[in-house]
């Protein structure tokens, strides 16, 4: 009977299916790398989410590992590479908190338009803030979207009720553009000239170089609001903040960190950037679906050799 180790939380409807489908399997999370290496080599398969690291050491501990599932669509805490080279599948669950990660991200968007947190916190205080809190509308705004797979393609359908242009910067779209007729895809120069929020839902550059810089804030309208829940190696931080500071750009909403967790940061304290902790994707519904979705695939893979949404 294959052996499944989940070592992250995640919705019990996983265990459900393993147990469906005869497969053994044990939640041990909270375990350093250490702890981890001396039990991998007992299983055939292990379910992460982001808080399990699967580095190199691990993976080379995991003799009879065959498989690890990404409950989420992201892989940057799993070494694929060197487990491609011992021979291990590597899955992710694209699109199964896109719709989540897309409406947090137009949270972020209309929170930082309208100062919602800063007018809920002196609010709270009994401060009557009104005649200092002066938000901007949506409406007739330009959006530009950085990267337009499961995530930026859904965020470009919520705001089309606010009579927004969204300008697209994405080399895939190209063979599809018939599929998004409410899109243009533009370069990445144009789109950060003209918009007036810049969205990221793209990948980390393969090097780990920032996609935005200093020099690039100086292009763009001051007025324009900076929002990432994708990557936080995409925005330097150091940059932004810097931008912020000098008035190159209005504002800024971060869900993702260079560095995760984030216990300090050179942002945190800047009042024209809201923060939040890494939660796109933690949604009671997207935690379902991406436990059931990893679990199948694992499923799928142990007992019948099918490969699904490998990376």
């Amino acid at each position: 009977m294959p052996k499944v180790l989940i070592s992250d939380s995640m919705s019990n409807v996983a265990q459900k299916i393993f147990e469906k489908n005869n497969i053994s399997f044990d939640v041990k999370t909270g375990l350093s790398e250490d702890e981890i290496i001396k039990i991998v080599p007992d299983y055939d398969g292990m379910v992460v989410r982001s808080a399990t690291k699967v580095t190199k050491n691990i993976i080379s501990a995991a003799k009879n590992l065959k498989v690890i599932g990404r409950a989420g669509a992201g892989v940057d805490n799993i070494d694929v590479s060197f487990a491609k080279e011992n021979n291990m599948i590597v899955m992710n669950t694209p699109g199964g908190n896109a719709n989540a990660t897309a409406e947090h991200a137009f949270a972020l968007i209309m929170s930082v338009l309208r100062k919602i947190p800063f007018a809920n916190e002196t609010t709270h205080k009994g401060q009557w803030e009104k005649k200092n809190i002066k938000g901007n509308e949506l409406s007739k705004k330009t959006l530009g979207i950085v990267g337009f797979g499961n995530v930026g393609a859904r965020l470009s359908y919520l705001v089309k009720g606010f009579d927004v242009e969204v300008l697209v910067n994405s080399k895939s779209l190209e063979s599809r553009k018939k599929d998004y007729p409410h899109v243009k895809n533009v370069s990445f120069e144009e789109l950060i000239s003209k918009s007036d929020i810049i969205s990221f839902h793209c990948k980390a550059s393969k090097d780990g170089k920032p996609l935005i810089t200093k020099e690039h804030y100086k292009k763009m309208k001051p007025s324009v609001y900076i929002i990432n829940a994708a990557r936080g190696n995409i925005v330097d931080e150091k940059d932004l903040n810097e931008a912020l500071n000098e008035n190159l750009i209005a504002g800024a909403a971060l869900d993702v960190f260079s560095n995760e967790p984030a216990k300090e940061n050179i942002l945190f304290n800047n009042p024209k950037v809201i923060l939040s902790p890494h939660i796109a994707a933690s949604t009671a519904e997207a935690s379902i679906v991406v436990a059931e979705m990893v679990a199948n695939q694992i499923s799928d893979f142990l007992l019948k050799g099918i490969k699904n949404n490998t990376v």
